[in-house]
């Protein structure tokens, strides 16, 4: 079951997998931030984060 959910009046895109909710990274920095590239932004937090980035590439 996928579902759109609404924060702050921005979409955020979420998917059920087993009991757990899934969110979209993307749109949830969107949200949070209000910036007007939440990919880019996303790639620039990676970079200044090590953990972060290895997280993402699955070794966190």
């Amino acid at each position: 079951m996928n579902e759109l959910v609404i924060f702050e009046k921005k979409k955020v895109r979420r998917a059920r997998h087993g009991e757990a909710w899934w969110f979209v990274v993307v749109d949830v920095v969107a949200a949070l931030t209000d910036s007007v590239n939440p990919s880019d932004y996303l790639k620039k937090l990676r970079r200044r984060d090590p953990l972060l980035n290895e997280a993402f590439k699955g070794g966190g």
